[in-house]
């Protein structure tokens, strides 16, 4: 323990000018003086280590560090997994696996095409988005960064080309209103099966096409609010007859207007 004697110089509010002897200044807390202390009284203070509390204090301090490398410094987020889906003459889905974050905060989600980044905004709880817009029968490459709390993380990468006119494999196609479903519905069914194409109960995501002969019902209000292409069955039938991808424009059941 150490004890120092000082001579009380001045006493304002909450603070104490106190002086060595040796005629040093310090400021001192007076709520700390004893009572009845005023400016020319003589005081000791006395100053000890207490070792016991600053060893308990260090053994909290870090068991809180190994605390907070354990929850958060352990168990960084995993790097996206990425692949593409669905293709077409223009369009492909760019799908990745649920982000494996941990303990760590999205704060955005960037895609990449050859190398330069899109202006698509991708939500928070998406795992996919559909490009469309593509070049046919092109190569691009892809990939995903997602900037978190803990750092930036970069995707693998892969490489896609889109389809020739003559590939009729991208076609996915749903089934609107008919006037009669039956016969209609299975025939289209088992040409879509012939051309290695697809088909869905309900219009998705990966739904390029809703066959239909009249308008109404789910799966069309779904097509128009989506934009996916509403046709006569005829257009599917002369995309086999073609061994080609047709405009989809000459087979709306809706005529398209235009401006002139």
């Amino acid at each position: 323990m150490t004890s120092v004697q000082f001579t009380v110089g001045k006493l304002d509010a909450g603070m104490a000018i106190l002086l060595t002897e040796d005629h040093h200044l310090i400021e001192f807390p007076s709520l700390l003086l004893p009572k009845g202390v005023t400016s020319g009284s003589i005081v000791n203070i006395a100053v000890s280590r207490n070792k016991n509390e600053e060893e308990k204090k260090m053994k909290e301090f870090w068991e809180l560090q190994d605390n907070i490398l354990d929850n958060f410094g352990n168990l960084e987020p995993l790097s996206p997994v990425v692949r593409v889906k669905n293709i077409t003459q223009t369009s492909l889905i760019l799908e990745w696996d649920p982000l494996t974050l941990h303990t760590a905060k999205l704060r955005s989600l960037d895609i990449y095409k050859n190398g330069t980044k899109l202006a698509q905004h991708v939500p928070d709880d998406a795992n996919f988005i559909k490009l469309s817009g593509l070049d046919v029968d092109h190569e691009f490459e892809f990939h995903i960064v997602i900037k978190t709390t803990a750092g930036e993380y970069k995707s693998n990468k892969v490489t896609a080309r889109t389809h020739k006119m003559e590939n009729l494999t991208g076609i996915r196609v749903a089934f609107g209103t008919f006037e009669q479903s039956e016969p209609a519905i299975t025939e289209l069914k088992d040409l879509l099966t012939k051309m290695g194409a697809s088909w869905s109960d309900e219009v998705n995501v990966e739904t390029t096409h809703l066959l239909a002969q009249l308008p109404g019902g789910t799966n069309y209000d779904r097509a128009v609010q989506h934009s996916i292409p509403i046709v006569k069955p005829d257009w599917l039938v002369q995309c086999d007859r073609n061994k080609k991808i047709q405009p989809a424009l000459p087979y709306y059941i809706i005529n398209v207007s235009h401006n002139d």
